[in-house]
């Protein structure tokens, strides 16, 4: 099934839209699948890419790491887990660094390269390296929950689940993200990203940011249901047609109706507020830790990475378009809802000096 899945993506040719024989002619002789980590052990790079679960990676690592030359640069595709915890038992953590690919990776150009704590400078350079060639544009950040691009992907999408167990209509939340140029609503994200893998990975942000995680159970039934999103043909949407695109599914209901009580509606500017507020606030907060070397990382991690529109210049861009006083007026309609809304002191000094992100 791998091996097709390659395949399927190295034959896409993408002037006409579909697979290429001759691509896939082209470039099968590069590649070899082993059924065992025996055939890996003359790779100078492995990069793991297994499901999102900590101690399922580290128990690869284990029987792994003893088998690979001494030279040997051993990567995971973790998208939320720190880097330095994954390295805690392995004889060579310097030569371990997060290499973080987003999806569809044939069309994403951003790599994250993650430095742990132990990681060497020359491991995070062939990082790197291995990243250019391969034709993606690699941004180095600081290790934590999340990364840099997950992290602030993370309360964009609980609030879309918030929303939803609020009562307000899945295709009002979708419109008024797609409204504001997103490539699609944070519901359909889910589905593309997976339920099983968006639960793995939430779960580790609730235990990192507990204070400002709005926990909701609907993940956990849908993945109860067996609708795992795109892979399984059903997840908040129906995939089961030919063009799997995503169509409405009455059979979801029943699951909603278990959680949702009644309907809400909130205004499309007020449904963004809510969307892309916590996202902006966590963004203030990564900058404060330093886990970016600028504001350009920021903005250009979540256009390449996330396809946050790239009119709007990035996300403290089109912040500086409303202001930083201008914000935490609009914060002031949503104090209620806690922590994931509350001004923070960045924020907060860039208001009383008149700053911006952006300065001429």
């Amino acid at each position: 099934r791998g091996v097709r899945n390659v395949m399927e993506e190295v034959a896409y040719d993408k002037k006409a839209k579909g697979p290429d024989p001759q691509r896939a002619i082209q470039f099968a002789p590069l590649l070899r699948e082993t059924g065992g980590i025996d055939g890996l052990t003359g790779c100078d790079l492995v990069v793991e890419a297994v499901v999102e679960n900590a101690e399922v990676k580290k128990s690869i690592y284990a029987k792994l790491e003893p088998q690979l030359a001494d030279h040997a640069i051993l990567a995971s595709n973790t998208s939320t887990i720190p880097i330095t915890g994954l390295a805690a038992a392995l004889k060579r953590p310097e030569q371990f660094v997060g290499i973080h690919f987003f999806n569809p990776v044939r069309r994403m150009k951003l790599v994250e390269v993650i430095r742990g704590e132990k990681t060497s400078d020359q491991t995070v350079a062939t990082a790197v390296a291995y990243a250019k060639r391969l034709g993606k544009m690699p941004i180095v950040v600081g290790d934590g929950p999340g990364f840099l691009v997950n992290r602030l992907l993370f309360p964009y999408m609980n609030e879309a689940l918030v929303l939803v167990t609020e009562g307000v209509p899945i295709k009002h939340i979708e419109k008024a993200a797609t409204k504001f140029g997103m490539p699609m609503g944070p519901i359909e994200l889910y589905d593309m990203v997976g339920i099983d893998t968006a639960l793995y990975a939430g779960t580790t942000m609730y235990e990192a940011f507990p204070s400002r995680t709005a926990l909701s159970p609907l993940l956990p039934a849908l993945k109860k249901a067996g609708r795992l999103g795109q892979k399984s043909g059903k997840g908040f949407f129906n995939y089961e047609n030919k063009k799997r695109k995503a169509e409405p599914d009455p059979d979801l209901q029943p699951i909603l109706e278990t959680y949702v009580k009644g309907e809400k509606s909130y205004s499309p500017d007020e449904l963004q507020t809510r969307l892309f507020m916590p996202m902006f606030l966590e963004a203030t907060r990564v900058l404060e830790e330093g886990l970016v070397r600028n504001v350009r990382d920021v903005d250009l991690g979540l256009i390449f990475g996330l396809g946050f529109p790239p009119f709007k210049g990035g996300l403290l861009f089109w912040a500086d378009t409303i202001g930083a006083a201008g914000i935490i007026e609009q914060l002031k309609t949503w104090e209620d809802l806690g922590e994931r809304f509350e001004p923070t002191p960045l924020l907060e000094r860039m208001a009383a000096e008149g700053q911006k992100f952006y300065e001429k």
